[in-house]
């Protein structure tokens, strides 16, 4: 498949010129808003509140920020990162709302991205304590993370999640700076646990999965946020397409390249005209349900580093590209606020979860990160914070 000409002609350096200064002009406005809190993972009515930082979702703020700061090479933004990392240390130091593998997710775009862009050794100090921390997660009889909640909870005892893909990397960097190989082997060993119960024989994702813990035994999948159990829902396969491309990043293991391939064509193949995705693949065109642009902005990312890593030869790796870019350039035309200024998020139409009618056609967090992201792959040579 090749990029069509209207893509082609839309996704021009002009044109990532424009959505860029769009992007840096939002965030630049809400500076002041967001300087020691942080946004709420989801908008009401199309605007992100201020909230403390103890949700998952927190550190999407600092990433944009982190990302903002490389994409203008200035100095703007630097006084609010600065709050924030010192927001981080403090939740990571009083154990604020970190029962969750989301530990990932907070120090990878706060602490590591720090370290990585401003060389602090006291945010490389942050994320080896947050590995720390997401280590004790993890069950060496099912050879997973927990994803939820206490440990001794019945209910989350033992359920790993899709999402927990993204996680890993703090993990893996954790191993390439101590030395030490028990973080890598951790990470690895629930990837292929992800690989080998959450991906159906038909290329589809469970969102979670339950392990006895006790024995190691596997036991069954079930949705949280999806349509229903057997349904694929749609952020959850995108966090596959980005998530097994990085554990083969990390591990060289190309059964995770394989498998992300497998999950991006799926995914592809259940795109609406458009290509902005519906909140569950089991929707298309004339359901008369969601969109998630947030799930699309996440899955621009996974394939675009999908592709980077494919050979030449390989003719997905075209195919991938030209969907990430047509997928971007609908976003940007028919799914940011350029046209809804009474907003201070970047992209409209997400959806948080349809089954508790929680953030249903708001922007998400989440959602204006990957887009951010994805633009600053598509204007530079961006080194990864995952």
């Amino acid at each position: 498949m090749k990029m069509s000409k209207a893509t082609s002609e839309r996704i021009t350096k002009e044109w990532l010129q424009e959505e860029v200064a769009f992007v840096l002009e939002k965030v630049e406005r809400n500076l002041n808003s967001f300087t020691d809190l942080v946004p709420t993972a989801a908008s009401v009515d199309q605007v992100y509140q201020p909230e403390e930082n103890t949700d998952w979702t927190a550190s999407f703020w600092s990433g944009m920020l982190f990302l903002c700061k490389e994409l203008s090479q200035g100095d703007d933004f630097d006084h609010v990162i600065d709050h924030q990392i010192g927001a981080f240390q403090h939740r990571l130091d009083h154990q604020i709302a970190l029962e969750t593998h989301d530990i990932g997710f907070l120090y990878i775009l706060s602490a590591l991205a720090d370290y990585q862009i401003n060389g602090r050794e006291s945010s490389r100090d942050m994320a080896l304590e947050a590995a720390d921390l997401l280590m004790e997660r993890y069950s060496p009889k099912a050879r997973i993370i927990q994803a939820w909640g206490d440990l001794n909870d019945p209910e989350q005892r033992g359920r790993m999640i899709i999402d927990c893909l993204m996680n890993l990397p703090l993990l893996y960097f954790a191993s390439r700076e101590t030395g030490d190989p028990k973080y890598r082997e951790a990470a690895y060993a629930h990837a292929k646990q992800t690989q080998t119960y959450i991906v159906r024989d038909n290329a589809t994702t469970f969102h979670t999965y339950y392990f006895d813990t006790e024995t190691g035994e596997p036991l069954y999948g079930k949705t949280q946020q999806g349509f229903s159990d057997e349904s694929c829902w749609a952020r959850g396969q995108a966090w596959g397409i980005y998530g097994f491309t990085l554990s083969y990043l990390y591990t060289g293991d190309y059964s995770f390249l394989e498998t992300a391939k497998q999950v991006a064509d799926y995914f592809i193949a259940n795109l609406p005209e458009d290509k902005v995705c519906y909140w569950d693949l089991i929707f298309n065109d004339g359901s008369n349900e969601e969109r998630d642009s947030s799930s699309a902005a996440i899955a621009a990312c996974g394939l675009l580093e999908l592709a980077k890593h494919l050979p030449l030869t390989d003719e997905k790796s075209q195919l991938y590209q030209s969907v990430a870019l047509e997928m971007m350039a609908v976003l940007a035309e028919n799914y940011t606020t350029k046209h809804t200024p009474q907003s201070n998020g970047l992209l409209l139409h997400g959806v948080y979860d349809k089954n508790t009618n929680k953030g249903v056609d708001e922007c998400m967090i989440w959602g204006d990160y990957f887009y951010l992201e994805a633009l600053t792959r598509l204007t530079q040579s961006w080194y990864m914070y995952w």
